[in-house]
């Protein structure tokens, strides 16, 4: 028994919780299945775990590269605030879970668990639930599941006593939540990438489909109208032409944008910081940290395309042998090596000044929840979701959905961390689904109880069955084979 245990507890911590391995397990479990050579299933599961550790570079240094901007915003105005970043949420549960609810946060790594198997039987009977996705990306279930852990325990004060009911309330929803939201992405992914294979496991999965149908209604193509332009359609003369290279253009704009930023905070914060030194030159140091976002943003690119193809054909041996007919969930950051790469930094800058805007609004009205933007929001969820709104929409949609995506980030994340309390320990997850459909739980189960819960898992299990019926046809047949798919909607359009 302690041998499983052990084994159990090594797989937990490095495997389940680290994304890279989860991906390198699921590749060699898919390998395996489909009877690979040893040296081929070797090869992919390696191809895999490396191409998961450059985009974690690439992620990890976007982040990094960003954070020191905005203490210096902090300082330099005096804003003490809750930062709506994922890791900072995750200290907050961390910090304030047992002062505030008596709890440990230890039963979060059991509700994760626990939700995940919800995950696995939902697609394993898919033909049933219509619930076609695994969601994969470890990292991110153990900051969801920390703030799902804070929200319930708030949302229900009944469940603080009685610890067997708690993790069947949590990860039920939670694994709901995952089977369901991820699912919702597979037709913007599957159209974005023209059958890849992937869908999206991650913090705005409701932000992605809600994004991508708004884009396609309110800015796509109407019959008997010109062709929508997109991003990559722009045709800029003279020497604006260089905006047309993803790697020239996130250079410029982060430059332009973050150079002004970095000059109002002043060199001497990031010299007392130490990120620089005071007999270096300040602009130079400006300009090389402004360089960085395009040399992270190219390494993610690079981890993209080095474990998407490993992935993708490996999960076939899972989707055939253990979960038919379904897809991996996988990072966000992965899409951004599909469709028009400037649109990612279109999408983040749009939803950047939705997010400034959004601020200035809550000092202007004494908010008494005051918002610091975190680099993990503002990028990653603006940037996907513009990604797939040009898709759809073009470049009008590029700009105005991730505006209005930054505006509900604040917005949401003042309304709810200020009211459940994770405010008062300075940080909140604060990514698009958690600003708009958990607060919506949250609201439910706080004033409706076990009928809220009951309520919040029927509206979640009821979307893919709404979704399969509206498609019955190609629901399935857009995971099993695009290429059929295709020749389908146009038979159907025709």
């Amino acid at each position: 028994m302690q041998i499983l245990s052990a084994i159990w507890n090594f797989f937990a911590t490095y495997i389940l919780q680290k994304a890279p391995y989860m991906v390198g397990f699921l590749t060699l479990v898919g390998y395996c299945l489909m009877g690979k050579k040893w040296y081929d299933t070797l090869a992919g599961t390696l191809k895999a775990i490396i191409g998961m550790l450059i985009l974690n570079v690439g992620s990890g240094g976007l982040t990094s590269n960003f954070r020191p901007i905005l203490a210096g915003l902090k300082d330099r105005f005096n804003l003490t605030a809750c930062v709506i970043d994922p890791y900072y949420g995750q200290n907050a549960v961390t910090a304030g879970v047992e002062e505030t609810f008596g709890k440990g946060f230890a039963q979060v790594m059991t509700l994760l668990l626990i939700a995940f198997i919800v995950n696995i039987l939902l697609v394993r009977f898919n033909k049933i639930t219509k619930c076609r996705t695994l969601f994969t990306t470890g990292h991110v279930q153990v900051q969801q599941a920390a703030t799902a852990y804070w929200l319930i325990l708030f949302a229900l004060p009944a469940l603080r006593d009685n610890n067997v009911a708690l993790l069947i309330v949590m990860s039920v929803i939670l694994g709901a939540y995952w089977a369901v939201g991820s699912n919702l992405t597979v037709k913007p992914m599957q159209e974005l990438t023209e059958g890849a294979g992937f869908a999206i496991a991650h913090q705005q999965m409701f932000g992605i489909r809600l994004g991508s149908w708004l884009a396609e209604k309110l800015f796509g193509e109407k019959e008997g109208k010109r062709k929508v332009k997109k991003v990559g359609d722009l045709e800029l003369p003279g020497f604006f032409s260089i905006f047309n290279e993803n790697m020239v253009c996130t250079a410029i704009l982060m430059t332009v944008f973050f150079g002004i930023i970095m000059s109002i905070i002043g060199k001497d914060f990031f010299v007392a910081s130490g990120a620089t030194k005071e007999s270096e030159s300040f602009v130079f140091y400006v300009f090389n940290t402004c360089l960085q976002f395009a040399v992270y943003l190219a390494i993610l690119q690079l981890g993209v395309r080095t474990f998407v193809a490993e992935l993708t054909a490996s999960f076939q041996g899972i989707a055939d042998k253990l979960l038919p007919a379904s897809v991996p969930g996988v990072d966000c950051a992965v899409c951004y090596g599909f469709g028009d790469s400037n649109a990612v930094t279109f999408g983040f800058l749009a939803g950047l000044t939705g997010q400034i805007v959004a601020i200035l609004t809550l000092i202007l009205i004494g908010s008494p929840t005051l918002i610091i933007c975190g680099f993990v929001p503002v990028f990653f969820d603006n940037a996907t979701i513009g990604l797939v709104a040009n898709e759809k929409g073009g470049l009008k949609a590029c700009l105005v959905i991730p505006f209005f995506s930054g505006l509900i980030q604040v917005f949401g994340s003042a309304l709810i961390a200020g009211w459940v309390g994770l405010a008062d320990y300075g940080g909140y997850l604060g990514m698009f689904d958690w600003d708009t459909v958990w607060p919506l739980f949250t609201v439910a189960m706080r004033f409706l109880g076990y009928f809220g819960v009951a309520l919040v898992v029927i509206v979640l299990l009821a979307i893919p069955q709404i979704e399969y019926r509206m498609d019955p046809e190609g629901y399935f047949l857009i995971t099993e084979d695009y290429d059929a798919y295709v020749e389908y909607k146009e038979k159907k359009k025709a």
